[in-house]
């Protein structure tokens, strides 16, 4: 508001003066030319009773139209924006699928082109290749838990012939597949959802459907499977010793590992559900670690393979007869031995007899058969292979034997399941093994899925996915041959290398240790685990949000950065069912099943698009027939059956039961609006369930009213603004960007929607995700309050009012500027919401801006629920912010102790979780300054002019009219009873008359505001201008030499300080000390947070108020005020 107000000296009515008030007096100077006495006779819209202003936060005077997309090139198509995306936006989301950190990865990259200098900017073309983007993804996902767990085992069951049969059958399936799939992938683009996506554009939603769920499945399924191996490996090659369940006899070994694998599962599910869900872009950025874990162990396979030609590792096998051994709880392979000449038993010994004792009753078996001792490796050069060229399948409970070893065969064998021997665990035959081995050649689809981030997709996709598929095959073909060739069939045979003292089979092979494979192996399936979880929620988002299967449309929402939370909540649920199965060996099969049925119709799409020949069938990968298609489904339909005819039916059965739901409702998606009002009624049940309490403590986060000031042609004036929201929605909360148009809603409906144009054109270039409202208000005051009271709906309503600090409010002609200020601060107060007021907003960094190493500095003055430290927190989730430093600084007074505040304050910041450094700054008890003193009298002194200034214009305009008539008319009495007695004519009458009028002014406007004079009796006396031009001059000259007088002896005021009030005097030493200290500390911080006070409940001092604060943030340059809603906002508690 403006520190002046204007005279109208009588006699020079087109000049116009006015009195300048500053810190070294005051002084009244003449000012441009304005018409006399020209008022508005407009009546008041106002709703205060105060004259119209430019508000603080919307400045619509000027009514010119503008245009929405001012400045840009794309104005010819502005008003189609809304349903017709840009190009460069369409292409940006289509192809940009990845089954790792798909929303994520996405969200990261929006914040990495925020700003408005990047909002223009082209979307920049994918950067990988081939290699990068393709093969060792694919490579990644293809191998994994089968080649290390069960390899071995099948290798020994079926033997090298048919386990060669089983890799070859497998192998030329996704072969097969990969060649349609190329063929698929390369007719155009394939966004999110992979393999869903090719099949459901090529044979339509129904079978898109279908076989998407059951690929979900598969790949929900397959996180069973990795977590399975994680946990086996854990438990049965690093720290056996971990398992809670411990079986007392041997028959009770199986069952209690298997709860074991329950208990541990699940907690490991839950675990990595927790990675997924809070930093899934980890997952991404450890891939390559865990495909290196995977590569190292491979190749430490191969050197332990060239090691065993010329120095085979020492690794004795203990037998029997011909039965082997669990060599667990002996250390010698011998019934008794010597010691110091005397024949003593040994471990082994007790375990088949009764006693210690030479004497003892034995296991009939075991007096029969001698031990012996062979190598569980002999090595490549052993000619071993002959003996693994055919298999050796069997029933549950039967023992592993060396056929080439002689044994006696004893008459009692019901003993044998309670001896030491290694047995099976399961009945083998050849298709169980075929629907065991086949997840180990998944995971073809890893390149597809990346399409939108290759350089060339229709290049690397078939290169890499072929490619990747031709190594992992040569990889599978040579380990069957080595395996074969180099380890004992008894030791492959050994699932969980209970003959080798419990290490796993293939980890003894390795070079040059066998953690070098138990390490690699844990790691490659928790990677495993972890992108199973990560990509299968988002294959169902991708399906859910198609919207062809209704009732799975609550599982295509999610985070605000499109993270598909209710799908990993559904993926976890169905993979905790795989756990509770607890065998690996039994889910396998299951994910064979859902992944045989993708591929199954993958080949089939391929197949019928190249006989229907489509016109839009033109593939870009020409290596491909129909014939092959045909040959690969073929394939497929039959490896399911191979495996497991009943689960192949049932996921047949699954499959037709949703190919026709959603033929079903796919006729009332199309006829109806079905899915609308499932998805209504799904929002109204949510606003409901939001409305019966308020968040808890834990759950609070910043849901934003954003109140903007507008120009006059209804364009943003701070969008910086609406940067630094963007910045603060760490929180992932709401934004309701609201402004207020003066006026009725009938006349001011189009400039409204333009109002609502330009704000969300602003709100697109400052990436800001939220709503935006524009109401139109007979006074801007009642349109701000309309807005605190009722933006939102139900429970999804604001919290937290952010608006701009009304940086003009001392210059402005009209008090209504800062008086609508204050009356929000109070509305929000009163409406329990949290308020940020933002001083030199238009100096805050931009979404594009990157600071430097600076600190966030939080000024902790008084307790208001804990925003002040929350909202740091939040920024610095943000680019822009995170490379900032957090600083806490409090105010300890003369008896606080300054030292236990401190450690008390880093303990409270601890159980925050909050990184920060802590100051307690000591504000010494000190006398009251003549500076302090000085502001507080020319804040008082300005306040009783604005007091004088309180009239509203109309009451003003009101007041001078019937003062003008009143004393027209009593002139007019005087001069018709004295005309002819005056002698100078009509010149003289006027002059007369205006000087009259104007006395009467001054007179009534003198009584109007006695009582405010009277109180202030001690300042300068008061100064009756009779309104001519001479005493106007004389009377400006005095107060000139009395306000340099004022200034040249400041002592001299003293008695005008004691006059004071002393409350606004205390208030105004709190202000510039605390600003001394504020600003000493925390001039070159990048932002500073502090509290902001209360307003007075006496709306008398409303300009003071103002004062304080000015005061207190003068010298700083970015400034937050914060003021708490009145709840605790942050906890120490989980």
């Amino acid at each position: 508001m403006s520190d002046r107000f204007v005279v109208v000296p009588v006699g020079q009515g087109n000049e116009q003066c006015s009195e300048s008030k500053g810190a070294e007096g005051y002084s009244i100077e003449p000012q441009d030319a304005v018409p006399v006495l020209e008022y508005s006779r407009e009546p008041n819209r106002y709703g205060d009773g105060m004259p119209k202003e430019s508000s603080p936060f919307i400045n619509n005077t000027d009514n010119d139209k503008g245009n929405l997309y001012d400045g840009k090139n794309m104005a010819l198509f502005e008003e189609e924006m809304d349903s017709n995306p840009m190009v460069s936006s369409l292409l940006n989301k289509l192809a940009n699928y990845t089954n790792l950190t798909q929303g994520v990865k996405e969200h990261e990259e929006a914040d990495d082109d925020e700003g408005p200098a990047k909002t223009k900017k082209p979307v920049k073309s994918p950067a990988l290749g081939t290699l990068i983007g393709v093969y060792l993804p694919c490579l990644q996902n293809i191998l994994g838990v089968i080649l290390f767990l069960r390899l071995t085992w099948i290798v020994g069951t079926a033997g090298i012939m048919e386990s060669l049969a089983i890799v070859v059958m497998t192998c030329s399936c996704t072969m097969l597949t990969a060649i349609s799939m190329s063929a698929i992938a390369t007719n155009g683009v394939v966004p999110a959802g992979g393999s869903y996506y090719m099949i459901s554009r090529s044979l339509g939603p129904e079978f898109g459907g279908a076989v998407g769920l059951c690929f979900y499945l598969g790949t929900t399924f397959a996180g069973s499977m990795y977590i399975l191996g994680t946990i086996e490996i854990l438990l049965t090659y690093i720290v056996p010793s971990a398992a809670i369940f411990k079986a007392e006899k041997k028959e009770d070994e199986a069952e209690a590992l298997l709860n074991n694998m329950r208990v541990y599962g699940t907690c490991c599910l839950t675990l990595m559900s927790l990675v997924v869900f809070v930093g899934v872009k980890y997952v991404n950025k450890l891939a390559l670690v865990f495909l290196a874990c995977v590569i190292l162990s491979i190749l430490a396979i191969y050197a332990g393979v060239i090691k065993t030609a010329f120095e085979p590792p020492d690794f004795p096998i203990c037998l029997l007869g011909n039965r082997t051994l669990q060599n667990h709880n002996f250390d010698q392979c011998l019934k008794t031995m010597e010691v110091d000449n005397v024949t003593v038993t040994t471990k082994l010994w007790s375990l088949f007899c009764d006693s210690p004792d030479l004497n003892a009753t034995c296991n009939e078996y075991f007096t029969l058969n001698n031990v012996t001792v062979i190598q569980g490796i002999p090595g490549l050069t052993s000619g071993v292979i002959r003996d693994n060229i055919w298999g050796d399948y069997g029933p549950n409970g039967m023992l592993v034997e060396n056929k080439h070893q002689v044994s006696e065969p004893a008459a009692d064998t019901s003993q044998d399941i309670y001896m030491p021997y290694v047995a099976n665990d399961i009945t083998t035959f050849f298709t169980l093994l075929v629907g065991i081995y086949f997840p180990s050649v998944t995971g073809i689809m890893a390149g597809s899925n990346r399409s939108g981030d290759l350089r060339d997709a229709q290049k690397s996709i078939p290169i890499g996915t072929i490619m990747a598929i031709a190594t992992t095959t040569f990889i599978y073909i040579s380990s069957v041959i080595l395996f074969g060739a180099c380890i004992e069939g008894v030791v492959l045979r050994d699932k969980f290398g209970d003959s080798v003292k419990g290490n796993l089979v293939i980890g003894i092979l390795a070079w040059p240790s066998p953690w070098v494979i138990v390490i690699g192996s844990f790691f490659s399936c928790c990677g495993a685990g972890l992108q199973s979880l990560t990509g299968a929620p988002r294959l169902l988002q991708a399906i859910a949000r198609d919207g062809i299967v209704p009732f799975l449309q609550v599982f295509g929402h999610g985070k605000a950065n499109g993270e598909p939370t209710w799908a990993l909540l559904l993926t976890g649920g169905i993979c905790e069912i795989g756990i509770l199965i607890a065998s690996l060996d039994a889910v396998a099969p299951i994910l064979s099943m859902f992944f045989l049925m993708c591929y199954l119709f993958v080949n089939l799409a391929c197949a019928l698009q190249t006989l229907l020949r489509t016109p839009n069938w033109r593939p870009r990968f020409k290596f491909y027939h129909w014939a092959l298609s045909f040959l690969g489904a073929s394939l497929c339909l039959s490896l399911m059956f191979i495996s497991s005819w009943y689960y192949a039916l049932v996921a047949m059965l699954i499959a037709g039961c949703i190919y026709k739901y959603i033929e079903y409702r796919g006729a009332e998606k199309e006829w109806g609006d079905g899915i609308n009002g499932l998805s209504l009624n799904a929002a109204r049940y949510a606003l409901i369930r939001l409305e019966e309490a308020p968040p808890h403590t834990k759950n609070w986060r910043p849901q934003i009213l954003l109140l903007l000031n507008l120009d006059s042609d209804h364009t943003v004036k701070h969008p910086r603004l609406l940067s630094f929201c963007t910045q603060l929605k760490a929180g992932k909360g709401l934004t309701i960007v609201g402004s207020v148009l003066e006026g009725t809603y009938m006349t001011k409906e189009a400039e409204v929607k333009k109002a609502e144009q330009n704000i969300k054109s602003s709100m697109t270039t400052e990436r800001t995700k939220g709503f935006c409202h524009v109401v139109a208000s007979s006074n801007l005051r009642d349109g701000f309050s309309h807005l605190i009271q009722t933006a939102g709906l139900g429970g999804m309503k604001h919290n937290t009012v952010l608006m701009a600090w009304p940086g003009t409010w001392k210059q402005s002609n009209d008090p209504v500027s800062w008086k609508n200020f204050i009356e929000t601060v109070r509305e929000t107060t009163a409406a329990h919401q949290a308020l940020l007021v933002a001083k030199n907003v238009d100096s805050f960094p931009t979404n594009a801006d990157r600071l430097g190493q600076g600190t966030i500095d939080v000024w902790w003055v008084v307790h208001d629920g804990g925003l002040l430290m929350l909202l740091p927190f939040l920024l610095r989730q943000h680019k822009v912010w995170r490379k900032c430093k957090m600083r806490i600084f409090t105010v300890a007074n003369m008896d606080d102790n300054s030292i236990q505040m401190k450690k008390d304050l880093q303990m409270f910041l601890y159980h925050l979780r909050l990184d920060a450094e802590v100051e307690v700054v000591e504000m010494h008890d000190s006398d009251i300054s003549a500076f302090t003193y000085e502001k507080t009298l020319v804040m008082e002194q300005r306040s009783q002019m604005l007091k004088q200034m309180q009239l509203s214009r109309t009451e003003r305009e009101r007041e001078i009219q019937s003062i003008t008539d009143s004393s027209r008319s009593s002139i007019r009495r005087n001069n018709q009873t004295g005309a002819t007695g005056s002698g100078s004519g009509p010149s003289r009458e006027l002059e007369d008359t205006q000087e009259d009028e104007a006395q009467l002014i001054h007179d009534r406007n003198t009584a109007s505001h006695a009582a405010l004079n009277d109180k202030a009796d001690a300042g300068p006396d008061r100064v009756h201008m009779t309104w001519t031009k001479d005493k106007f001059l004389t009377e400006r000259n005095r107060n000139r030499a009395e306000a340099n007088m004022g200034v040249r002896d400041i002592f001299n005021m003293k008695p005008e300080w004691e006059s004071l009030n002393q409350s606004n005097v205390r208030r105004m030493h709190t202000a510039v000390k605390l600003n001394e200290v504020v600003v000493n500390k925390s001039q070159g911080a990048h932002l500073v947070l502090l509290n902001m006070p209360g307003p007075p409940k006496n709306r008398g001092g409303d300009e003071n108020y103002m004062e304080f604060l000015e005061v207190l943030l003068e010298g700083l340059n970015r400034v937050l005020l914060v003021r708490g809603g009145g709840r605790e906002v942050i906890t120490i508690y989980s």
